[in-house]
């Protein structure tokens, strides 16, 4: 017991040696199995060692094994920002990814609020991350290699965020992921300033047409017509049939939107 104990401080000093050492060369995330390998030592003096730096708020685990290194400045938040370690965990887990959604919205300039939740975008289901007060909500794409993506600088590296556009389309297929159409409508109110309407169609194209058709009905609605035009031919080309504007709402007696072969089901307004 008392080898242990001198083992585990010994651990204790050398782990925080090993995070400042980290940090200083500008490295902000870590695994258990790297750890183990610079500390030395056995694996269980070294989690316990990890533990405690943890509980002063040093590190956190926003993922089994794979641990961030948490700057003052972000003890607050008890973790690091999600994008400052999301490219990290993604390789360290061998996922494909990329930042979606209100979260995507919000880095191209659709700031009308925060998202409570950090979206990103991954090929199958995966449970959610807290970690300290960041959460991250994974959601499912299949086909997520097909999607428009570019590259945004972190203090941590470089991050995959959908384009404007398949942000746009994406917003309006996962709705119900976003708040419903109402907040989409007022995302897009924003966003839209980011929008190339050639690049906008060629977007849709790889995904659902009711998506193109729901979100032509919004640009158009919004008077922001020469990105809903750009929609119009590919879904009157792809013979699309009557869809309802929001799917959980019944469409009798909803009016019709002819360019667009929706039922009208719902009002939606925009807050902006």
């Amino acid at each position: 017991m008392c080898y242990f104990l001198l083992e585990m401080n010994a651990q204790m000093a050398s782990a925080r040696d090993y995070i400042n050492d980290l940090s200083a060369a500008g490295r902000h995330h870590f695994t258990t199995g790297e750890a183990v390998a610079a500390l030395g030592g056995s694996i269980v003096a070294v989690r316990a060692a990890l533990r405690r730096s943890s509980r002063r708020g040093e590190i956190a685990a926003p993922y089994r094994g794979f641990f961030v290194i948490v700057p003052p400045e972000y003890r607050r938040l008890r973790c690091l920002p999600p994008e400052q370690f999301i490219p990290h965990l993604m390789k360290h887990l061998g996922v494909q990814y990329y930042v979606a959604l209100l979260s995507a919205a919000e880095l191209h300039g659709a700031a009308h609020q925060r998202p409570q939740r950090f979206q990103v975008m991954v090929p199958k289901n995966r449970r959610p991350i807290e970690c300290g007060e960041v959460r991250i909500q994974f959601v499912a794409r299949h086909d997520l290699e097909r999607t428009p993506v570019v590259e945004m600088n972190t203090p941590r590296g470089r991050m995959r965020v959908s384009s404007p556009e398949a942000t746009a389309v994406e917003l309006v297929g996962y709705a119900d992921q976003c708040g419903g159409l109402d907040n989409v409508a007022s995302v897009l109110s924003e966003l839209v300033e980011s929008l190339n309407a050639p690049k906008l169609l060629n977007a849709a194209r790889l995904c659902p047409v009711v998506w193109s058709q729901r979100l032509g009905y919004l640009l158009e609605m919004t008077n922001h017509t020469e990105l809903a035009s750009a929609l119009a031919d590919h879904v009157r080309t792809q013979g699309a049939t009557l869809a309802p504007l929001v799917r959980a709402k019944p469409m009798t007696g909803a009016p019709r939107a002819e360019r667009w072969k929706l039922a009208v089901n719902a009002s939606v307004e925009s807050d902006v």
